[in-house]
């Protein structure tokens, strides 16, 4: 079993291109999550970021309202979240025990962030024009979590309903779908 600091850095690795190759005339766009453009869903990405460090060293986090992080270096300031992320959760015992308000094991919630990481780059991608492989490995690990999840994700409105796939979908059009995501979703700017 690889450790979530060695999947989030395969996820990172995956993420930042994406992100650095947002143009800024692309914020505005859709994304496949109806409720974020290109810019709510970056900041909804680093809100995520920097609170599942917190979470990885047992210290409070704050889901309210994210704030817009889209100014200045922003590209640049994704970059050093992400790698501050993984640092969280490659802490001696950020795996251990409990982690976060839930009282779901540790490694679950590192699960968690690894599925935004992954998802949400996705989303970013498609949204604008990119293409996105993710880690077969990032894959393996947080396709069943987020399936396990996603009951209690989608009571929470988190997650949409389960899209509909074809049998033979392969493994990241199945996370796709499980958290709602129509995984054959293009912007409409391709």
């Amino acid at each position: 079993m690889q450790k979530i600091s060695e999947l989030l850095a395969a996820a990172r690795d995956q993420a930042l291109p994406v992100v650095a190759g947002i143009d800024d005339e692309r914020l505005g766009d859709p994304t496949p999550c109806s409720e974020y453009d290109v810019r709510a869903l970056l900041s909804h990405l680093f809100q995520v970021v920097v609170n599942f460090q917190a979470l990885a060293a047992r210290q409070p986090t704050d889901f309210g309202e994210a704030p817009d992080v889209v100014s200045g270096d922003w590209r640049g300031a994704f970059a050093r979240e992400t790698e501050r992320l993984v640092t969280a959760w490659d802490a001696p015992g950020a795996e251990d025990g409990v982690a976060g308000g839930m009282g779901l094991p540790a490694r679950t919630v590192g699960l968690m962030v690894l599925g935004d990481l992954t998802v949400h780059a996705w989303d970013l991608a498609r949204a604008t024009g990119q293409d996105f492989v993710p880690d077969a490995a990032v894959v393996d690990e947080v396709g069943p979590a987020l399936a396990a999840l996603a009951p209690k994700a989608r009571e929470g409105k988190v997650f949409g309903e389960p899209f509909p796939v074809q049998a033979g979908a392969s493994a990241f059009e199945q996370v796709l779908a499980v958290t709602g995501r129509d995984p054959g979703w293009r912007s409409h700017r391709g």
